[in-house]
Protein backbone atom coordinates (compact mmCIF):
# COMPACT_ATOMS: atom_id res chain seq x y z
CA UNK A 1 0.00 0.00 0.00
CA UNK A 2 1.34 3.43 -0.98
CA UNK A 3 2.06 5.58 2.08
CA UNK A 4 -0.04 8.74 2.32
CA UNK A 5 2.44 11.59 2.61
CA UNK A 6 0.46 14.39 0.93
CA UNK A 7 -3.09 15.54 1.34
CA UNK A 8 -3.58 15.38 -2.44
CA UNK A 9 -3.27 11.56 -2.24
CA UNK A 10 -6.54 11.28 -0.34
CA UNK A 11 -9.78 10.57 -2.15
CA UNK A 12 -12.22 13.13 -0.76
CA UNK A 13 -15.18 11.05 -1.94
CA UNK A 14 -14.11 8.09 0.18
CA UNK A 15 -15.09 7.33 3.79
CA UNK A 16 -12.12 6.94 6.14
CA UNK A 17 -11.66 5.75 9.72
CA UNK A 18 -9.44 6.80 12.59
CA UNK A 19 -7.26 3.77 11.78
CA UNK A 20 -6.66 5.28 8.32
CA UNK A 21 -6.00 8.70 9.87
CA UNK A 22 -3.24 7.23 12.05
CA UNK A 23 -1.34 6.03 8.97
CA UNK A 24 -1.22 9.42 7.22
CA UNK A 25 2.23 10.99 7.23
CA UNK A 26 1.85 14.59 6.15
CA UNK A 27 2.36 17.90 7.91
CA UNK A 28 -1.12 19.39 7.64
CA UNK A 29 -3.54 18.84 10.48
CA UNK A 30 -6.77 17.47 9.06
CA UNK A 31 -10.08 16.56 10.61
CA UNK A 32 -12.26 13.57 9.90
CA UNK A 33 -15.98 14.13 10.33
CA UNK A 34 -18.22 11.10 9.98
CA UNK A 35 -15.64 9.49 7.73
CA UNK A 36 -15.16 12.49 5.44
CA UNK A 37 -11.86 14.33 5.34
CA UNK A 38 -12.11 18.07 5.88
CA UNK A 39 -9.64 20.04 3.82
CA UNK A 40 -6.81 21.50 5.92
CA UNK A 41 -7.13 25.21 6.54
CA UNK A 42 -4.32 27.70 6.19
CA UNK A 43 -2.14 27.94 9.28
CA UNK A 44 -3.66 30.06 12.03
CA UNK A 45 -2.81 33.76 12.05
CA UNK A 46 -0.78 35.32 14.84
CA UNK A 47 -3.98 36.97 16.13
CA UNK A 48 -5.79 33.62 16.16
CA UNK A 49 -2.92 32.12 18.14
CA UNK A 50 -2.93 35.06 20.53
CA UNK A 51 -6.64 34.57 21.27
CA UNK A 52 -6.09 30.84 21.70
CA UNK A 53 -3.24 31.30 24.15
CA UNK A 54 -5.07 34.02 26.10
CA UNK A 55 -8.14 31.86 26.63
CA UNK A 56 -6.22 28.62 27.23
CA UNK A 57 -3.84 30.41 29.61
CA UNK A 58 -6.67 31.82 31.73
CA UNK A 59 -8.37 28.44 31.85
CA UNK A 60 -5.12 26.63 32.67
CA UNK A 61 -4.46 28.98 35.60
CA UNK A 62 -7.99 28.53 36.91
CA UNK A 63 -7.81 24.72 36.67
CA UNK A 64 -4.63 24.29 38.71
CA UNK A 65 -5.43 21.86 41.49
CA UNK A 66 -8.83 21.00 39.97
CA UNK A 67 -9.80 17.75 38.21
CA UNK A 68 -10.42 19.21 34.73
CA UNK A 69 -7.72 19.81 32.08
CA UNK A 70 -7.45 22.24 29.17
CA UNK A 71 -5.91 21.22 25.83
CA UNK A 72 -5.16 23.61 22.95
CA UNK A 73 -4.75 22.38 19.37
CA UNK A 74 -3.19 20.30 18.01
CA UNK A 75 -5.00 17.72 20.11
CA UNK A 76 -7.02 14.83 18.67
CA UNK A 77 -10.57 14.55 19.93
CA UNK A 78 -12.16 11.29 18.80
CA UNK A 79 -15.91 11.59 18.94
CA UNK A 80 -17.76 8.32 19.19
CA UNK A 81 -20.97 7.46 17.46
CA UNK A 82 -23.38 4.75 18.56
CA UNK A 83 -21.71 1.36 18.36
CA UNK A 84 -18.21 2.69 17.66
CA UNK A 85 -15.65 0.27 19.00
CA UNK A 86 -11.99 0.54 18.10
CA UNK A 87 -9.99 2.60 15.62
CA UNK A 88 -11.51 0.81 12.61
CA UNK A 89 -14.99 1.99 13.55
CA UNK A 90 -14.24 5.52 14.73
CA UNK A 91 -14.92 7.94 11.90
CA UNK A 92 -14.64 11.33 13.59
CA UNK A 93 -11.50 13.04 14.88
CA UNK A 94 -11.36 16.80 15.24
CA UNK A 95 -8.81 19.37 16.39
CA UNK A 96 -10.68 21.98 18.44
CA UNK A 97 -8.78 25.19 19.09
CA UNK A 98 -9.34 24.65 22.83
CA UNK A 99 -11.11 21.93 24.77
CA UNK A 100 -11.66 21.22 28.44
CA UNK A 101 -12.10 17.66 29.69
CA UNK A 102 -13.30 16.92 33.24
CA UNK A 103 -13.65 13.13 32.94
CA UNK A 104 -9.96 12.27 32.76
CA UNK A 105 -10.74 8.63 31.95
CA UNK A 106 -11.36 9.97 28.41
CA UNK A 107 -7.72 11.07 28.09
CA UNK A 108 -5.09 8.74 26.65
CA UNK A 109 -1.77 9.11 24.87
CA UNK A 110 -3.51 9.90 21.58
CA UNK A 111 -5.81 12.63 22.90
CA UNK A 112 -9.43 12.48 24.04
CA UNK A 113 -11.85 9.63 23.37
CA UNK A 114 -15.37 10.98 23.80
CA UNK A 115 -16.95 14.41 24.12
CA UNK A 116 -15.06 17.14 25.99
CA UNK A 117 -17.06 19.20 28.45
CA UNK A 118 -16.30 22.52 26.75
CA UNK A 119 -14.95 23.40 23.31
CA UNK A 120 -13.85 26.79 21.99
CA UNK A 121 -13.38 27.37 18.26
CA UNK A 122 -11.85 30.61 16.99
CA UNK A 123 -13.18 31.42 13.53
CA UNK A 124 -10.59 32.04 10.83
CA UNK A 125 -11.32 33.39 7.35
CA UNK A 126 -12.61 30.53 5.23
CA UNK A 127 -13.72 28.25 8.07
CA UNK A 128 -16.89 29.99 9.27
CA UNK A 129 -19.16 27.25 7.92
CA UNK A 130 -17.02 24.55 9.51
CA UNK A 131 -17.27 26.11 12.98
CA UNK A 132 -20.81 27.52 12.90
CA UNK A 133 -22.60 24.67 11.14
CA UNK A 134 -20.60 21.47 10.66
CA UNK A 135 -18.86 21.44 14.04
CA UNK A 136 -21.81 23.03 15.82
CA UNK A 137 -24.01 20.13 14.71
CA UNK A 138 -21.29 17.58 15.44
CA UNK A 139 -20.58 18.86 18.95
CA UNK A 140 -24.28 19.08 19.74
CA UNK A 141 -24.88 15.52 18.55
CA UNK A 142 -21.82 14.25 20.42
CA UNK A 143 -22.86 15.77 23.74
CA UNK A 144 -20.27 18.54 24.19
CA UNK A 145 -21.82 20.44 27.11
CA UNK A 146 -20.67 23.94 26.20
CA UNK A 147 -19.50 25.39 22.90
CA UNK A 148 -18.04 28.85 22.32
CA UNK A 149 -17.51 30.34 18.88
CA UNK A 150 -15.11 33.29 18.94
CA UNK A 151 -15.36 35.74 16.03
CA UNK A 152 -12.15 37.83 15.95
CA UNK A 153 -13.28 40.11 13.11
CA UNK A 154 -16.31 41.42 14.99
CA UNK A 155 -14.91 40.73 18.48
CA UNK A 156 -17.82 38.57 19.56
CA UNK A 157 -18.12 35.39 21.61
CA UNK A 158 -21.24 33.27 21.07
CA UNK A 159 -21.71 30.86 23.99
CA UNK A 160 -23.97 27.82 23.70
CA UNK A 161 -24.90 25.26 26.34
CA UNK A 162 -26.45 21.85 25.78
CA UNK A 163 -29.95 21.34 27.16
CA UNK A 164 -32.03 18.26 26.37
CA UNK A 165 -29.67 17.33 23.53
CA UNK A 166 -29.81 20.73 21.80
CA UNK A 167 -27.67 23.84 22.00
CA UNK A 168 -29.24 26.96 23.41
CA UNK A 169 -27.59 30.33 22.91
CA UNK A 170 -26.56 31.42 26.40
CA UNK A 171 -25.45 34.87 25.26
CA UNK A 172 -23.48 36.79 22.66
CA UNK A 173 -20.74 38.92 24.16
CA UNK A 174 -19.92 41.91 21.97
CA UNK A 175 -18.39 44.47 24.30
CA UNK A 176 -16.16 44.70 27.38
CA UNK A 177 -17.45 42.78 30.37
CA UNK A 178 -17.33 39.38 32.06
CA UNK A 179 -18.01 36.14 30.16
CA UNK A 180 -18.97 33.35 32.58
CA UNK A 181 -18.10 29.76 31.76
CA UNK A 182 -21.11 27.52 32.44
CA UNK A 183 -19.00 24.35 32.53
CA UNK A 184 -16.63 25.76 35.14
CA UNK A 185 -18.68 27.70 37.70
CA UNK A 186 -16.50 30.38 39.21
CA UNK A 187 -14.48 30.99 36.05
CA UNK A 188 -15.19 34.22 34.23
CA UNK A 189 -13.15 35.46 31.28
CA UNK A 190 -12.92 39.13 30.42
CA UNK A 191 -13.97 40.16 26.91
CA UNK A 192 -11.27 42.87 26.87
CA UNK A 193 -8.60 40.32 27.76
CA UNK A 194 -9.64 37.96 24.97
CA UNK A 195 -9.71 40.64 22.29
CA UNK A 196 -6.70 42.65 23.31
CA UNK A 197 -4.39 43.15 20.33
CA UNK A 198 -1.37 44.58 22.14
Amino acid sequence: MTPITQFSQLDLTKTYTYADYLTWKFDEFVELIKGKVMRPMAGPSSLHQQYTMTIAGEVYTYLKGKPCRVYPAPFDVRLMTAGANGDQQLQTVVQPDICVVCDLSKIDKRGCLGAPDWIVEIVSPGNTTRDTRIKYDLYEESGVGEYWIVYPGVKTVAAFTLANGQYKLTAEYTEPGPIPVATLPGLTLEWAEIFTED
